[in-house]
């Protein structure tokens, strides 16, 4: 099954759902568990298709949380995948160019999560949304 992230090269792609208002955070195929659990550490929520032996795994932002709370959450992960060396790709409407700022400078203060204090040098950096096709 392809995503979002294995149809654009990228290791996370953050976009809202289409028909939804459900922030996603796709990872390719067969992505490492080290990435999906610094997901699950930065507060996106892990979902298998089918539970229990998943081919596919994506990560959601909260349901219960606040639309600008949700899109929060979901920039403020940035810098910490960025900081592990992920290549990310969020789109614009979730982004949260305040929250974002807010990060990098939680990140510099050594206050973030203890999975963004660890991180693997930085191999990417973020690319602008690629084109969005229509059928």
């Amino acid at each position: 099954m392809g995503n979002r992230a294995d149809d654009y090269g990228t290791d996370v792609e953050i976009y809202i759902k289409a028909l939804t208002t459900t922030i996603h955070a796709d990872t390719p195929t067969g992505a490492p568990a080290k990435l999906l659990d610094l997901l699950d550490q930065l507060g996106l929520e892990r979902h298998e298709q089918p539970a229990g032996a998943p081919i596919y795994i994506w990560h959601m932002v909260p349901e219960h949380l606040g639309t600008e709370e949700q899109k929060r959450l979901a920039t403020r992960a940035i810098p910490a995948l960025l900081l592990a060396g992920y290549k990310v790709n969020c789109a614009p409407e979730v982004f949260d160019k305040a929250a974002y700022q807010q990060a990098v400078r939680e990140i510099h203060a050594g206050k973030s999560s203890p999975a963004a204090q660890t991180p693997e040098p930085v191999a990417a950096a973020s690319r602008p949304a690629p084109p969005r096709r229509t059928p």
